[in-house]
């Protein structure tokens, strides 16, 4: 049998060391024999061969004329077929475990299978085993953890058909579990063109979750010593990315009628989400009503079907979902707002929709909300007056009922417009009750649903309003068209003419403000800042004057010892990044941790660095604060090197200057670690149209 083996990979050298070397390793490896349980013979015939290439490459002669061969293009080695589970064993030893497990399996597939009960068949058994863990562990390293789990699979199945050594095969079998995440990660992440590999991985991926009985892990599955809830949902967060927005609806809806609460109320982000981004408002009904039948504990739903309600131009109905609100901290804001109340719904609307609906999906591209847009698509204008079709004829059954409440409604109604077209100011959403996500500080740019209107629009958006309110509130057209109540009440007639006048002049009215605020507006922006209230906040002049000069907040920064201001990294979008790009991010990433481990500054990364890699960093500075303690760290990068590119993974080589002091909180310093050079491999992964740094291994 011929191996992929020279004599210098059998002992352990290279071709370039010395006798003196060559006998040192012999004699190692002669005093390091493998005890996992081989067999006397095979033992001995290893130490045979070992002897057999010391005596060779020590011997000039003989060692010139094998170079020579190696010249030559001869690498390999024939071994005798009294020797060849020995030679197989050095090939192991030598860190090719896959080669020696492929070659080993097929030493034991027919029709070379050693006689059962041979020793050669008991050594080819556990090298086989041997083999395929390590050919795991190999594969692992490389991040292929589906090649590994193949690896891990043929030999389970090998042992199997054996019959021998059943607690490697455990061992074997629990390797394999424990790594059916980071497989269905593997396949999952993979270019959409290998749909194979997708729907291998959605399949596992739907079998995980029902093993553990749900999202929410109700089973005790075989997943319960490894994969615990809190391990399982930073899991679910880094697949959730690579799976479309129909994939996701399809598999929340699944696991919901398997009882799983949470998937339902992923299932009705999922459908929103979808029903937004592609302009399908039944989509919204159907999430609607999803949301309705849930019954999460500490979930204040009202809010949320009140965004919905509001996408279907159901003004009234999403007014009283949120008045209905049991949080008492969004009620307040709500009624503290300064504008009109339609105005501080279309922004909590806006912002739950830019920050918990629209992001995670591998199809739908999360950029800032436009409700402008929404509400001027012409399909969803018709599907919204079709609703409004028919529930005209309920309302004007409601209004023949009680005259007076309609009167009253109307005028408040249209209290309500000439409130809706004063001015938006910045506000920050309180933290609804209930709700998982937090909400963002929400500035003018995020906010265009009537100021690009006022500025850009006027008579348009005048128009729209005007046509809106009018088709879906106050339906002026079908009460007057009605014969009937013509006839009951003739002064209903002269109140509507009247309203119809109020509402063109306050439309007159606001025009004529409009452009003299547009004239005023662009005559204050040609003047720089003269002067700042001193009562105003230090974040706010921070805000105004970074959008005057991007250049101000970096000067702050440096101008500032008492504390950090962290920085918000740009996402590295360019499809080919240079490595410029990448070591830019690299010392992002290195700059932002250091703050953050020294307990100087919170870590803002979140477009550069995957959650993944945020979170293990929040869990060592908790562990380091548990201690009483932090560090200081100063990392350099020396060089970096491009060790492999494709569209969606890179990996780079880089060579740090890195110091690390461990301090007391008290002061007192600890010890100090120094590394120069310290070689890290960082790995970068494409997702949502921007590089991210996915992962790093220390010390290669």
């Amino acid at each position: 049998m011929e191996l992929p083996l020279d004599h210098f990979r059998l002992i352990g050298v290279s071709p370039s060391a010395t006798s003196e070397e060559i006998l040192r390793a012999f004699q190692l490896r002669l005093d390091k024999t493998p005890d996992e349980g081989f067999t006397y013979e095979v033992l001995t015939q290893r130490s045979e061969l070992l002897r057999l290439t010391a005596d060779l490459l020590t011997d000039p002669e003989s060692r010139r004329e094998y170079e020579n061969v190696l010249l030559n293009g001869n690498s390999g080695l024939d071994f005798s077929s009294n020797r060849e589970v020995a030679g197989l064993i050095l090939l192991w030893e030598s860190g090719s475990p896959k080669e020696a497990f492929k070659i080993t399996r097929k030493a034991l597939q027919p029709p070379q299978t050693p006689a059962l009960g041979s020793s050669r068949e008991a050594d080819l058994t556990l090298l086989a085993a041997l083999t395929a863990r390590d050919s795991a562990i190999q594969e692992q390293q490389l991040r292929s953890y589906s090649n590994a789990a193949d690896f891990l699979h043929e030999g389970i199945q090998l042992l199997q058909r054996m019959g021998k050594l059943g607690n490697i095969r455990k061992e074997l079998e629990e390797d394999l579990v424990a790594l059916l995440p980071y497989r269905i990660l593997d396949l999952l992440s993979r270019d959409l063109n290998d749909q194979d590999s997708h729907k291998k991985g959605l399949i596992m991926l739907e079998n995980l979750i029902i093993k553990r009985g749900g999202l929410e892990g109700n089973n005790k599955s075989e997943y319960k010593d490894y994969l615990n809830q809190q391990e399982f949902e930073a899991f679910f967060q880094q697949i959730k990315p690579f799976l479309t927005v129909q994939e996701q609806i399809d598999l929340f809806l699944e696991l919901q009628k398997r009882g799983s609460l949470e998937a339902g109320f992923l299932a009705f982000l999922s459908l929103t989400a979808i029903g937004f981004s592609r302009r399908k408002p039944e989509k919204l009904f159907e999430a609607r009503r999803i949301l309705k039948k849930l019954n999460l504990s500490g979930l204040d739903s009202m809010p949320l079907v009140g965004c919905l309600d509001l996408l279907l131009a159901d003004i009234d109905q999403a007014s009283a979902r949120f008045s209905s609100s049991s949080d008492e901290n969004l009620r307040d804001w709500l009624n503290s707002y300064p504008g009109n109340k339609l105005e501080a719904i279309c922004i909590f609307c806006k912002n739950w929709l830019e920050n918990d609906v629209l992001v995670g999906y591998r199809d739908i591209d999360s950029k800032e909300v436009d409700l402008d847009s929404w509400f001027e698509d012409r399909e969803i204008q018709e599907f919204i007056e079709k609703l409004e079709k028919k529930s005209n004829k309920i309302l004007i059954r409601s209004n023949l009922q009680n005259q007076q409440n309609e009167k009253e409604s109307s005028i408040n109604k249209t209290e309500d417009f000439d409130n809706l077209l004063g001015t938006i100011d910045e506000r920050r959403l309180p933290w609804p009750g209930g709700i998982k996500q937090d909400y963002e500080k929400v500035e003018n740019k995020e906010f265009e649903f009537n100021e690009e209107y006022f500025k850009k629009k006027p008579i348009e958006f005048y128009n729209f309003l005007i046509e809106k309110i009018a088709e879906l509130k106050f339906s002026f057209g079908e009460f007057l068209k009605d014969k009937e109540i013509i006839n009951r009440s003739p002064y209903l007639i002269y109140i509507y003419a009247f309203l119809i006048l109020f509402a063109f002049g306050i439309g007159i009215g606001f025009l004529r403000n409009n452009f003299k605020k547009s004239i005023q507006d662009e005559s204050i922006s040609e003047k720089p800042l003269v002067a700042i209230d001193k009562n105003q906040k230090l974040s706010e002049i921070d805000i105004i004057q970074e959008k005057k000069n991007p250049t101000t907040k970096l000067n702050s920064i440096s101008e500032k010892s008492t504390s950090i201001i962290p920085f918000e990294f740009k996402e590295l979008n360019t499809a080919s990044p240079s490595l410029e790009d990448i070591r830019n991010l690299i010392n992002g990433w290195l700059l932002s941790k250091s703050n953050y481990l020294s307990g100087k500054s919170e870590i803002n990364l979140s477009k550069i660095v995957s959650k993944g890699l945020i979170d293990r960093t929040i869990e060592e500075r908790q562990k380091d604060i548990k201690k009483g303690i932090y560090k200081e760290i100063n990392s350099q990068i020396r060089k970096i090197d491009l060790e492999s590119q494709n569209s969606s993974r890179i990996v780079v080589l880089v060579e740090l200057n890195y110091l690390e002091r461990l301090v007391k909180n008290s002061g007192e310093f600890i010890n100090e670690t120094s590394l120069n050079p310290l070689k890290v491999k960082y790995i970068l992964g494409f997702s949502n149209k921007s590089w991210k740094l996915v992962d790093f291994v220390s010390g290669l």
